[in-house]
Order: structure tokens, then sequence, then C-alpha cells
């Protein structure tokens, strides 16, 4: 009997190629994207879990209240490490302070490669449980070592051994190498962690007045076994604000652990209370995944019970001969199971054949686990439900036909029965599609939105570079004057950070008429000099910098914001006290700079001249000079301040435009689900069009014969679906307005949500619609009415 059903399965798919392929087509695609979506959140739900203490690794966090707004951060202070261990320590099995990864230049010979790293202390090795290659996990004890990654100590050493060789940091630390380990995977944390080297060998370069007000570090930690996480973090609360005089306490800092398990999807915290984070991400594509799927079913299921007349003699004539329901159910059951056993192994080719461009889009490194056992059990019971949602109504459909009814060809009643779902499904499919369509219109419209905000700075034609030598920083001055002499640079000025991504903030300021118990918090940009004529600032009220004015040394320049905030009326000349003894004079007003999200409002900034501590310089090319000309002459005067480090540099523009990385990716990821979505839709359209059509070829001939025009016959057999869109249309408007401005209020600065972005998706619906159906109506209403009369 079962060869028996595949037998007439197969038969009835050659039998019907058009409707075959369709079906195939669209359950394939549909299967394809559900694959891809499916690796990317199994990449998402294993983020850290290669660490075998997955479970009790956690990362000391704190909240701070600035002003009422409390604020979540991961950057703690340098004492907090002895305080947890000497108070806490039963509560935890390691305790490890890390800076942050950043480049550093490793050379060995006249070999120098640039990698990222970082300074973290010993007990990481144990903790992170790294599988070691070379060495043991005890390497960083000594003082003066290093241990690489596999990539990176082939890059280094070649197919030689590392163990034991001497490698400089920086130009600075000779280190030996006392462990290499294996390179952590993409989805780990600390995937770009190419060496380590000892916390100590950071520590005793820091000043010596670093506070438990500097919040400049991290602090990692493992949690003691049979210790619950919730109830250390709640014993370390205090451990910040028992060390603190009143003017520090005033921020009211409390620390707090996140456990390992939610750094990457539950990492966004809002006035102190987490508030998700990039598992907004994996709810979004995971429903959008099921929904391709289902509108793949939608179109199998149609297009199934549409074609119910044509099998439904066959039906009856099983029945007739003792085939009970259940078989009959079976048998249908089987023939899904084969359609969509056919179109996973069409969607595993899709799938293969789209990673590529998939991982370029999410920016990530999935691959299908041919070799997983796992992977394939999924898989058969991936194929088991949707042949199970794909078939389960046409087989109940088809299986409940009557034995006499259908052996008569009762086919009117039949029709009636089948089409009102049908319509249903049709309307799901376009509100579904249409949904999407609307949500990619907003995303794009928000990221655009965001783009075109003005920045009160020119990035155009600014690179940056960072600054590797004490040489260049002694000899700032005549550093500039070869750059500018050379013809290739405008102007140039150095910053503590990145223009484009401020992350220094302060407090302990005092001004006249700040509320006593007020606890601020400013952004603060050490500058040199000429930054304001490198970034091409506008000043609205006061000055500029000036070398020619001593007393610029200790002068402040505010933004809009900053003064905003400060409650200042007339900001020029006010006096503000920094700290116990430093006094800064006001001597101009910045239009508002966008140096953190352009999503956001502009921070309350200071700018202020620093030569000492900073650590890029901001060069403004000259127009008239190309990019490559210009690069090479800045080059050499890099090398020639700085020989011993390769030249770097980032173009700002690039810097700024990663700021949307997030945004972008998730708008192309939901154009490319819309556009299969309504590919899709309109696949399974052509066919339920192309079965009325043949449904009703005998009345289009008749209708020819009695003098019904092209038109007419196309108007008559595109007007049910083009109503089924519209309803669609109109569903669809309320929903997706619903879900876009939930996601918007995640935004300060946010589009608004125009009437015609409804309009053009439903316009380009409906075009789709009818562009897809006339196809068909077209062909019928212009075949010969005699062989129309003719057709049985």
């Amino acid at each position: 009997m079962f060869r028996n059903h595949i037998k007439i399965a197969l038969r009835n798919l050659i039998k019907n190629k058009g409707y075959s392929a369709i079906n195939i087509g669209g359950l394939a695609v549909g299967m394809a994207v559900a694959m891809l979506i499916g690796l990317w959140i199994y990449d998402e739900l294993s983020f850290n879990k290669n660490h075998d203490n997955y479970a009790s690794i956690v990362k000391v966090f704190q909240n701070q209240t600035f002003n009422g707004n409390v604020e979540t951060s991961s950057n703690v202070p340098l004492q907090l490490e002895a305080e947890l261990r000497n108070t806490h320590g039963s509560n935890f099995k390691y305790i490890v302070t890390a800076g942050f990864p950043s480049e550093h230049l490793l050379t060995f010979g006249e070999k120098k490669i640039i990698k990222v790293g970082n300074y973290i202390g010993a007990e990481i090795a144990e903790m992170l449980t790294l599988k070691m290659i070379r060495g043991t996990r005890a390497g960083l004890i000594e003082p003066n070592s290093i241990m690489l990654s596999e990539s990176t100590a082939k890059a280094v050493f070649g197919n030689v051994d590392a163990l034991d060789k001497i490698v400089k940091l920086d130009n600075k630390e000779a280190l030996k190498v006392t462990g290499v380990y294996a390179d952590l995977p993409d989805n780990s944390t600390f995937q770009q962690l190419n060496f380590i080297t000892p916390w100590t060998l950071l520590k005793k370069d820091l000043p010596k007045w670093l506070g438990w007000g500097n919040n400049w570090f991290q602090v990692f930690a493992q949690v003691a076994q049979n210790n619950d996480i919730e109830a250390v973090s709640a014993k370390i609360a205090n451990a910040k604000l028992k060390n603190i005089d009143a003017e520090e306490a005033k921020y009211k800092p409390e620390m707090f652990l996140l456990p390992m398990s939610r750094w990457n999807l539950y990492s966004e915290f809002k006035n102190g209370v987490n508030a998700g984070g990039r598992i907004e991400y994996v709810w979004l594509f995971g429903v959008i995944g099921v929904f391709v799927l289902l509108l793949a079913c939608i179109n199998f299921m149609n297009l199934s019970t549409a074609r119910s007349e044509k099998r439904a003699k066959e039906v009856g004539l099983r029945k007739a001969i003792g085939s009970m329901k259940a078989q009959l159910v079976m048998q249908f059951f089987g023939e899904s199971f084969l359609v969509v056993a056919i179109a996973f192994l069409l969607s595993l080719i899709l799938a293969q054949l789209s990673l590529s461009q998939f991982n370029e889009v999410v920016a990530k490194k999935v691959a299908i686990p041919w070799a997983s056992p796992v992977f394939w059990l999924a898989s058969i019971s991936f194929i088991l439900l949707t042949s199970f949602i794909a078939g389960s109504y046409p087989a109940l459909y088809l299986s409940s036909f009557r034995p006499i009814e259908a052996l008569k060809g009762v086919s009117s009643r039949l029709g009636r029965m089948a089409v009102a779902p049908r319509k249903v499904l049709v309307v799901i499919q376009f509100t579904i599609s249409i949904t999407l369509i609307i949500g990619t219109m907003i995303v794009y419209r928000q990221v655009q939105f965001a783009k075109s905000r003005p920045i009160g700075y020119n990035r155009g034609n600014v690179i940056s570079s960072p600054i590797k030598s004490d040489q260049i920083l002694n000899h700032f001055a005549t550093f500039r004057e070869e750059l500018i002499n050379m013809g290739a640079v405008e102007e140039l000025a150095a910053t503590d950070t990145p223009v484009t991504n401020t992350t220094v903030t302060n407090g302990g300021f005092n001004w006249k008429g700040k509320d006593p118990g007020m606890a601020e918090e400013f952004v603060t940009l050490r500058v040199t000099h000429e930054f304001g004529k490198t970034m091409d600032w506008q000043i609205i009220e006061g000055r500029d910098f000036s070398k020619d004015i001593v007393s610029d040394s200790m002068g402040f320049i505010l933004n809009e914001a900053a003064v905003k905030y400060m409650g200042l009326k007339d900001p020029i000349n006010e006096t503000i006290h920094w700290g116990d003894n430093e006094q800064y004079k006001v001597i101009g007003v910045v239009k508002d700079m966008v140096t953190q999200s352009p999503y956001e409002p502009a921070k309350q900034t200071i700018f202020f001249i620093n030569y000492k501590r900073v650590s890029l310089v901001n060069m403004k090319l000259k127009p008239a000079v190309s990019a490559s000309e210009a690069l090479a002459k800045i080059e050499r005067v890099f090398k020639k301040f700085d020989p011993e480090n390769p030249f770097q540099y980032t173009f700002m523009n690039d810097e700024y435009a990663r700021k949307f990385n997030d945004e972008e990716r998730t708008g192309k990821l939901v154009t490319f689900f819309a556009v299969l979505a309504i590919f899709i839709s309109c696949l399974g359209l052509f066919g339920l069009a192309s079965f009325t059509a043949e449904q009703r070829t005998k009345e289009i001939g008749i209708r020819k014969v009695l003098g019904a025009s092209v038109a007419n016959l196309w108007q008559m057999l595109s007007q049910d679906f083009v109503l089924l869109i519209t309803i669609s249309c109109l569903v669809a408007g309320p929903i997706s307005f619903y879900f876009m401005t939930s996601w918007l209020q995640k935004f300060t600065y946010r589009t608004e949500i125009s009437w015609w972005i409804f309009a053009l998706a439903a316009a380009g619906a409906l075009t789709l619609t009818l562009f897809t159906v006339s196809y068909q109506a077209i062909k019928a209403a212009l075949m010969d009415p005699v062989k129309s009369l003719k057709s049985d």
C-alpha cells in the first residue's frame, strides 16, 4: 500500500508539472529561509557556551544616578577586585581585572603584526577553560609572559614552536610566550582575544592617583560552586559605595553581577533596568522565519484544495472499494511528505548557495553542520512538522468527500466548501507580506533620518590615526608643522577619544547656581588648539581656542546641551570649578555635535586643551590631493616620528557609518525576507489564478460568444483577487503601525510614520497582484471560444 501511495503521488506530481513546481519551489524557498534563520538563531543562543564554566561566569556592572537618570556600565574602578576578594572572596572561585581589548604591535625579529589582545588577570585562562595547544593555563602567572591564540602564534612564528620564544609588545615589553591556546569561536565574547598578557603589566604603569571614581576597567568573575548568582549580586551591591566619600556617594553607585548567559542577548539597560538587547532580533527573525515558511505551506494548502475536484472521483472510488478515512488521510499526508522531502533537498542547495551572502549581511560565519547527527535529527523533525502543517488541511478536506457525491462529480458544492478557507489563507499570506514591506520601508526611513541629521562638524575627508609613540606627543608642534608643510593636510588636531565615539565622562564640576545635590555628568574631550579648525565646528557664542592666549589652557568650550544642562543664561566668562583647586573659564559655546549615538540627543560636552593625555591625531585632508597620495605623504611623516609602529588610519566617515550597522543589517534582512514573502505569495497567487482560469474555461468561452471583451474577462477574473489583497492591506496597516511604533520608541531621535508609506505598500501589493493574475486572465480571455467550449 505504501508503494502504491508513493506511485500515485509521483504520478500526480509529474502530471501537474506547473502546480508541482510552484508547490516545491515555494516550499524550498520558505524552508531555505527558515533554515538560514534557524542557523543564525542557534548561533545567537549558543553564544559563549563553548566555555565550560558558562553557567557561573559573571561580569561586574554598576548603576550610577546622574541628575535623576540611572546609567548602567561595565566600567568599574581599579580597587574593586581587591574589595571583592577581601570582603566576598568565599563567594567567588576566580576574580580578574581586565583592561579593554585593543590593537597592539607584536614583534619577533623582523616580523611585525598588529593583533587585538588584552591585559587580564592570570586566572582568566582557567575561568574561560582555554583549550591549550602548548603550555598550560598557568602561563600568565609569570610576570613578563604572554599567551597567544593558535592563529596568532602561526602568524608570528610560522610553523616554529612558539613556546618560550620572546616577543615584544608595542616595542616596549619583552615577553616570553608561555602558552598557545585554540582560537576562540566567532560566537564568543572573547573571540578577538588573540593574545593575553598579565594584568600586572598594565597596572604597574597606571597613575598613582587613580581612585574609586575612575571607572576605567572591567572585572570578570566565576561564582563559587553552590552559590546563587543573584544572591551574590545582592551582597556586593554596596562594594563601591562604602569606600567613597560623600561627593562620590551622590552618584549612588550600586554594583551587580550580569551572568555570561545574558551578555549577548540581554545587554541593554534603560534607567538601571534590563531592557533586552539582541534577544529582540532573535524573536523578530524567528517570527519572520516561521511566517515565511507558513506562506509556503499556505501555497501548498491552497493549490491542493483548489485541485481537489480533479481528485474527487479518485477519493470516491477509493472509498467505494473500502478505503477508510484514516487510510486516505495517511495517503495525502504521504504525498505531502514526498513534496516536502523533495523541497527540503532543494532548500539545502539554496541555503548552501546563499550562505556566503547571508553571512556577509549578518556579519557571522554560520555554516550548515553536515556532519552533526543533531542537525539531521532536527531536519527530519523539520520535514515531518512542515509536512503536517502543509498537508493537514488538504488531507482532512479531501478525505472528507462523500463517495456518492464525489463519483457523481458534484463540484459546485465541493468548490464552495474550499473557496472560503482559500480566501482566508490568501489574506493571511498577503497580510504578512505587506506588513514586512511596510516594516522594511520604516526601518530604511529611520536609518536615513538619522544619517541626514546635522552633526555639527565636518567628518568628510578627515582621517584618524592612533598615537603610539611618545615622540609624537613630545614634539607635537614639529609633527603638526611637517604634516601641513608636506601639502596633503589642511589642519590637524589630537584628541583623547574618537570624535565620533566620545566615551570619557566626568563629574566633580561646580558652577554658580548649581544645585548642591545635583549629581552631574559631562562628556569631556581633550583636544589640541586646532581642533575647531580641523572639525569645522560652529561657534555660536564667544570664540575658539587660541595659542596666542595663554589662559586658554584653563579654558572650557561648552556645547549647547551643556549650557542648557547647567542652566547658564550668559555662559561666556563663567567660572567652572573642577575638583578641589582647578578653575576654568568658559570662552565659547559651540553648536551641538553628534559624538555618540545618532539616534539620541547630543550629550552635555566640555572641550578643553590637553597635549599629554591624547591618543589620536585627526587630520583634514586637502580636497585637491588624492587620498592615496595624501596617505603616502602622511605615512612618511608618521614613520619619521614613529619608525617602529605601522601607520594605521581610519576615515571618520567610515567610523560614523558603523553606528548604523545594526539598523542597516536589520533593514537588509527584513527587505530580503519581505521580497521572498511577496515572491512566495505571488507564486501561490499565480497558481490559483491559473486554476481559476482553467476551471472557468467554458464560462469564458460562452461570455466571449455573447460579446464580452478581453477587458471585461480580465476584470472578471481579477476582481476577486484584488478584493482579497485590499482586505490584506486594511489588516496589515494597523498591525504594522503598532509594531513599528513600538520599535521606533527605542530611539529618541526618530522619524515619523507617514500615511504614504501604507499607501505605497498597498499600491505595490495591488500592482504585483494584478501583474501576477493578469497573465493567466489575459491568456484565458484570448483563447479561441470554440476550443474553450470543447474543453472538458
